[in-house]
């Protein structure tokens, strides 16, 4: 790690935590005061290529927003590409999506196709899990695509939501530098 000097618990020290954000009783995890610490971000971004070479990626991928920002930079660090997984009519060419639920109605994600090699294998990264919806949802489509998804990658997961162990049952190993127990 020569230079870096910030352990897993120090980087969970610099998330902020907001009290009843988006509503009362949630403690909303703020990565901001991570991604705005230079040598935490680095630090993050380090962690997160080592699990990404341990996993044997070939290309990240990652959800729009925070995704892309974690992908982004582990895929650089790393030297391989980036994959981004956007929102419905945000790529100017033919896309191929899928629709997930979410707690009140659905949403969709789309990507290139043409993106993916058969049989690439890629490794999502996000900032965070908690219901699994979206990660879920990247990890069939890029499969639909011809991607081997065997992993994903988070800086938080808060386990008592789930969304680590429903992408767990969907065959996708999941690793996080942190949790934070309770919503």
């Amino acid at each position: 790690m020569s230079n870096l000097t910030l352990s897993p618990d120090a980087l969970k020290a610099l998330v902020r935590t907001v009290p009843d954000f988006p509503e009362p009783g949630i403690q909303f995890r703020d990565i901001t005061t991570l991604i705005g610490h230079g040598k935490g971000l680095a630090a993050s971004v380090h962690y997160l290529s080592e699990l990404a070479k341990a996993n044997g990626a070939q290309k990240i991928a990652g959800m729009e927003a925070r995704g892309f920002i974690f992908g982004a930079a582990v895929a650089v660090h790393m030297g391989i590409g980036f994959l981004p997984v956007r929102k419905p009519g945000k790529l100017p060419i033919t896309t191929i999506g899928v629709d997930y639920a979410l707690e009140y109605g659905t949403d969709r994600l789309e990507i290139d196709p043409s993106a993916i090699s058969d049989g690439e294998r890629v490794v999502i990264v996000d900032d965070l899990i908690a219901t699994g919806g979206t990660a879920l949802a990247s990890a069939q489509l890029l499969r639909q695509a011809g991607a081997r998804v065997d992993h994903a990658i988070f800086v938080i997961d808060l386990p008592d939501l789930g969304g680590a162990e429903r992408l767990r049952e969907a065959n996708v190993d999941v690793c996080a530098l942190m949790s934070f127990e309770g919503e």
